[in-house]
């Protein structure tokens, strides 16, 4: 196939992998910036991922889930901003904001188009000689199964760690048994206003791994479901044991729907809805004679049959396209070596990230920048805002404006409100909280000196 080409004074574009909030956004800075961005995307429509969870409310307000160049992009075109104040659902977003914003970057964005390999143009990863005077060569397969090289002057992977869920086995790896048994068991909170996802949980014990908020939210699914279906049981499967924070914050959580939301997943257990089982690692998956699914922990244990299993255990970054460019990344959480430190989820949740921007995005390989979830490797710290601010600096970097690119403001609740997934679909449940660190944000700086600590946030 041929390959994209451009004249001896046209720049070729910007190739940014992924059409979901981060990487439109980057589109977006891109344009004000005056350069040509091509969002490649995988999917049929703008924010396919997203989509795939639009059943789910977030936890962050409107407020917080939009980018400034991207509102002023829409402007023009009547589009019109949500309430801030609303918690939007994914399909809100989706809907909302993201397919508005694809639709006003028009040919810039290109669908059915997956991301096969990026390496710089006659340069493997071994050769050194002229390099970085190379531009890239992006390898694109297309939903008609056609090859392309697109040629770009950077590209901006904001592709994400949607597509590659965690397995349910405790050290990382797929349990044995786990692949046999795909059509039992799912990486995915479920939909159960879906007839046919009702009908698969309904009535059936179903095992929950994870401890996160995905978790909590398909346990609170689980026992709604169970208070109309007596036989529907789950079984809620923790690598570690119960302590005082299992559960999250709960009514002390400065983040009233994250707090709402572990006070839910307690009430189903506390209610006989779910059975928690601790320090069960799971090593192994078998099927008894009546076809039913066995979870055996490391330790031999073994628990009674479920019927279904939903694998709740984070996401990690598909790095198999870059394998042709020199990445630095940190060997634990296969983030930005200069980023992992500030996103550890060992030691920050997404309050306590420290702002970045283009510095702690860079890589050996000079003009590839990881950015949004795919940024964070396996950390589940990712705030929306945070992407915005990422992909505004590298935009500006690309720009040639370093001193805008190093100046870095980020302003967000001094909480930080994750952009993860929340479960209400009563959006007046989680506004008006007053007091605490929730009611006023701050502005924080890349290169001014560290923000302030927040105190119990």
């Amino acid at each position: 196939m041929p390959t994209t080409s451009v004249s001896a004074t046209e720049q070729p574009p910007v190739v940014v992998v992924g059409a979901g909030p981060i990487g439109l956004a980057a589109a977006a800075h891109l344009v004000e910036r005056g350069i040509e961005p091509l969002v490649l995307e995988a999917g049929p429509s703008a924010a396919t991922a997203v989509r795939a969870w639009a059943h789910v409310r977030l936890f962050s307000p409107w407020a917080e889930v939009t980018d400034p160049a991207a509102e002023k992009l829409l402007a023009p075109t009547g589009w019109t901003r949500p309430d801030g104040t609303v918690y939007p659902t994914g399909g809100d977003w989706a809907r909302k904001y993201l397919q508005p914003l694809a639709d006003a970057l028009g040919d810039k964005v290109r669908y059915g188009a997956t991301v096969t390999g990026v390496a710089r143009a006659g340069r493997d990863r071994i050769v050194d000689s002229g390099r970085d005077e190379q531009p890239f060569v992006v390898h694109v397969r297309t939903a008609s199964g056609h090859e392309e090289r697109i040629t770009a002057r950077a590209v901006v992977d904001a592709s994400g760690t949607w597509s590659t869920p965690g397995p349910m086995g405790a050290d990382g790896l797929p349990a044995l048994g786990e692949k046999a048994a795909a059509d039992r068991v799912s990486y995915r909170v479920p939909d159960l206003s879906d007839p046919a996802v009702r009908a698969r949980y309904a009535g059936r014990r179903t095992a929950v791994v994870g401890s996160g908020a995905s978790a909590f939210t398909a346990l609170a699914y689980l026992a709604d479901l169970a208070e109309e279906d007596d036989a529907t049981h789950a079984v809620w499967i923790l690598r570690r044991g119960i302590r005082t924070d299992t559960y999250g914050g709960g009514e002390a959580d400065q983040l009233p729907a994250r707090g709402a939301l572990g006070l839910r997943a307690k009430a189903a257990v506390d209610n006989g809805h779910a059975g928690a089982v601790t320090g069960f690692r799971i090593a192994a998956v078998e099927r008894d004679t009546d076809d039913r699914l066995v979870l055996v922990a490391e330790d031999g244990r073994r628990l009674d049959p479920v019927d279904e299993v939903i694998v709740l255990t984070g996401f990690r970054p598909d790095l198999s396209f870059l394998s042709e460019v020199r990445l630095g990344l940190d060997e634990r959480l296969q983030a930005p070596t200069a980023l992992a430190p500030l996103i550890d989820p060992n030691v920050h949740s997404c309050g306590t990230v420290y702002p970045h921007g283009v510095n702690e995005l860079s890589h050996p390989e000079q003009g590839v920048y990881l950015v949004g979830m795919k940024s964070y490797g396996r950390a589940p710290t990712f705030l929306a805002m945070t992407g915005y601010e990422q992909v505004r600096s590298i935009a500006a970097a690309i720009a040639g404006d370093r001193e805008a690119a190093e100046r870095v403001e980020l302003t967000l609740p001094e909480t930080g409100v994750c952009g993860g997934a929340g479960l209400f679909d009563d959006p007046d449940a989680v506004q008006g909280a007053e007091g605490g660190c929730c009611a006023a944000p701050a502005t924080l700086q890349i290169g001014i000196g560290a923000p302030a600590a927040s105190g119990g946030c």
